[in-house]
């Protein structure tokens, strides 16, 4: 297989207990000893208080307590998660140092930016999924549309009237919205911004009348009513929008287009560790307090899924966003 990186940083105690480490069974990785024999770390490649930090630090007490040993949650942001991404990448493979992997670092990156320096499959074992975040098609709610079926008719019936926002030039939100377009026929312009907060910003204020973007951070605004939630891109409706479409339902199930978190370590990574981690991220995952805490936040818990399954469905992924970006020619600034 190929390798597992976690981060530092926690915010556990120092008495994680050293009952707890004692009572984990070994683990044999080679003549040396066993695995983990001390903390691991988990990198997270973007500043403290985002989606993907967030995810880490939800699960990286369970697997402190799962695994025996602190994992602990290291921010280490720049250049849009890809500077540690890269450094994780060239890690040693001995499942100490694992990367906190999102469709920014593994994805939009490495399409958009040709000379990023690592290659999100070949260089990292992929380990687990961590959750989805589902995005959506969101309007302002001055846009003169209630369904998805009227939006794609006052778009073609109104070309060059309606804006969309993203993240930034090469975001997830604009390769989605590229997806739409390449999928409907619309036709709508690129305003980029740079990040999530900004973006917010243009929505409400109608600078831009829509976005495909990170459900999660427009929830408060849908339910003040200041913008309008026309469908969702998940595998199911939404327990916290149950009238909303998914746009599988609408008949474009290409555009399921949920974003997701996962863990990864550098290539090379032993396969028994790459197991176990696997295995501590599920046993985690599976825990009803767990999974009520990640709706709370939006995210939809992971479904089960291999190493291997994962690695094949984020090969897939590139697949499909690598023809919209060689079609768009897309390259982030």
């Amino acid at each position: 297989m190929k390798n597992v990186t976690l981060s530092r940083r926690c915010f556990l105690g120092t008495s994680l207990a050293a009952a707890t480490l004692a009572g984990a069974a070994p683990f044999a990785v080679n003549a040396q000893g066993a695995w983990p024999a001390r903390p691991i770390t988990l990198v997270v490649p973007f500043p403290p208080g985002g989606s993907v930090d967030i995810m880490a630090r939800q699960y990286s007490e369970p697997l402190s307590r799962i695994l025996g040993v602190p994992v602990v949650v290291d921010n280490r942001p720049g250049a849009g998660g890809s500077v540690a991404t890269q450094t994780v990448a060239r890690s040693k493979p001995d499942g100490y140092t694992l990367v906190v992997s999102s469709q920014s670092s593994h994805l939009a990156n490495p399409l958009t930016q040709p000379k990023i320096g690592y290659d999100p499959i070949k260089d990292f074992e992929s380990i687990a999924m961590l959750g989805r975040q589902p995005n959506a098609l969101v309007v302002h709610s001055s846009v003169p549309v209630r369904t998805f079926a009227e939006f794609l008719a006052y778009a073609k019936k109104n070309p060059g009237k309606l804006d969309y926002g993203s993240g930034g030039v090469g975001s997830m939100g604009q390769l989605n919205v590229e997806m739409l377009k390449a999928a409907t026929g619309i036709y709508a312009t690129h305003i980029p911004y740079r990040g999530g907060n900004q973006l917010i910003t243009a929505v409400l204020s109608n600078e831009v009348q829509f976005i495909l973007d990170n459900l999660v951070i427009m929830l408060p605004h849908i339910k003040e009513g200041k913008v309008r939630v026309l469908a969702v891109a998940s595998e199911q409706r939404l327990p916290q929008l149950p009238d909303v479409p998914t746009l599988a339902e609408l008949g474009y199930p290409q555009l399921n287009l949920s974003s997701w978190t996962g863990i990864a370590a550098p290539a090379g990574t032993p396969a028994p560790v790459v197991q176990k981690l696997y295995q501590a991220v599920r046993q985690a995952a599976s825990d009803p307090a767990m999974q009520n805490a990640l709706r709370s936040r939006g995210v939809v818990p992971p479904e089960e899924m291999a190493p291997a399954a994962f690695e094949k469905m984020m090969a897939e992924r590139l697949q499909r966003y690598g023809e919209v970006v060689k079609r768009a020619k897309i390259t982030a600034e």
